[in-house]
């Protein structure tokens, strides 16, 4: 059964791999239909590995900014497919960089992050104040790598300094399993449910906004994972 397992797994991982060729491929002579071309995929997705998503509560449409613990590659394939606004992921620059898969983040205009250097913040900023100018909702692991799914990490700066210098209104949005259905470190794929918590928006006005949130999120994963 481990080894069928396994090898359904693999199946799953060279899926996901070939569609993400096609989808740039398509992207490429489709850019303006990219949001569609990316929800689309990602309810495939759904339907081929058979998830089930269990969300509470709901988006808030004063949102132009979404923070999210981070465990899975699901995590950004399931706010793709869920989340009713036109999603601008800042993601790492060694994504962007990675030749022709690159351009699964630069066809959509996603924002690229060098956490090497310091300096590109300003450009950074720049970039996410464009985005929300075309009605983009900016989304970010504030966490910046993927934890286990048992505890919130430490939050960076970087969500704190964009909010700040460009007032946003923000809502945290706490996701829970996503690393039981698809691990990329074990390449382990399985069918089952996770789920979204869209938390209340967040009063940016306190200083100390960004870990209070993270405390809250860290609260809301240790009730849910209790039960």
């Amino acid at each position: 059964m481990k080894i069928l397992n396994k090898v359904k797994s693999w199946l799953y991982a060279i899926e996901i791999l070939l569609s993400v060729v096609i989808i740039v491929l398509i992207f490429f002579v489709a850019p303006s239909h990219n949001l569609w071309l990316r929800r689309k995929w990602t309810r495939i997705q759904k339907f081929l590995i058979r998830y089930k998503i269990d969300i509470v509560g709901t988006p808030d449409p004063r949102a132009n900014m979404i923070i999210a613990n981070h465990q899975s590659m699901l995590d950004i394939m399931a706010l793709e497919d869920i989340y009713p606004g036109n999603i601008c992921w800042i993601a790492k620059k060694e994504i962007g960089d990675i030749p022709f898969f690159g351009n699964i983040i630069k066809i959509p205009k996603m924002i690229s992050v060098d956490r090497k250097d310091p300096r590109s913040l300003p450009k950074i900023i720049k970039l996410a104040k464009e985005r929300i100018s075309e009605g983009r909702v900016i989304a970010i692991f504030p966490e910046g790598t993927r934890g286990d799914g048992s505890k919130i990490l430490k939050f960076k700066s970087g969500a704190n300094i964009i909010a700040n210098k460009l007032n946003l209104v923000v809502q945290p949005v706490l996701i829970i399993g996503s690393r039981k259905i698809i691990d990329s470190k074990t390449i382990s794929v399985n069918s089952g449910s996770f789920k979204v918590i869209y938390m209340d928006i967040v009063d940016t006005s306190d200083e100390n906004w960004l870990e209070n949130t993270r405390a809250k999120m860290q609260t809301l994963l240790a009730q849910n994972l209790d039960k």
